[in-house]
């Protein structure tokens, strides 16, 4: 009977039954080495630098307004550096959830660049607050790259889009 428990848990464990918190799921995949603003807050901010860490056909369906791609493959901090001379100035770097994002702000901060923020749930807690998402025209659109199906259960507004 033990050994049936034990398999029946294993298994919804293991099969995606298991419920995260998006606080749980930032956890296991950042160290939190670089602070998180909220979208709530950052939709007040307005002297600030807004960089996206996600890949060119992801920002191309949607981004926030006005952020910067700078990819994450192919992340040139060279490039990053001429754009963004101000190593003191306010930046924020989001990707989908905010896993992708701490991996390029921490390439800022070794740089030298004293105030960086990782956006707490990306892009998906952007949307999902009600804010909106710009494509690649600089028109609003409902649309979210999600990502992928795995991780797309975190965005829960506007028009998922996979590749």
């Amino acid at each position: 009977m033990k050994n049936i428990i034990f398999y029946i848990i294993a298994f919804f464990s293991t099969s995606g039954y298991a419920q995260e918190s998006l606080s749980e799921v930032l956890a296991k995949y950042n160290n939190e080495s670089i602070p998180y603003i909220h979208s709530k807050e950052l939709s007040k901010e307005t002297d600030i630098t807004i960089l996206d860490a996600r890949e060119k056909h992801e920002y191309d369906v949607s981004h926030l307004k006005d952020a910067i791609y700078v990819g994450y493959k192919k992340f040139d901090l060279e490039n990053v550096a001429n754009q963004l001379q101000n190593k003191n100035k306010k930046i924020v770097v989001y990707c989908s959830l905010g896993v992708r994002s701490e991996d390029i702000a921490e390439k800022l901060k070794k740089a030298g660049y004293t105030n960086v923020y990782n956006l707490y749930g990306g892009i998906f807690e952007w949307k999902n607050n009600n804010f909106s998402v710009f494509d690649y025209n600089n028109s609003k659109t409902e649309k979210v790259h999600a990502y992928s199906k795995a991780w797309s259960k975190w965005l829960t507004k506007g028009i998922k889009i996979y590749d």
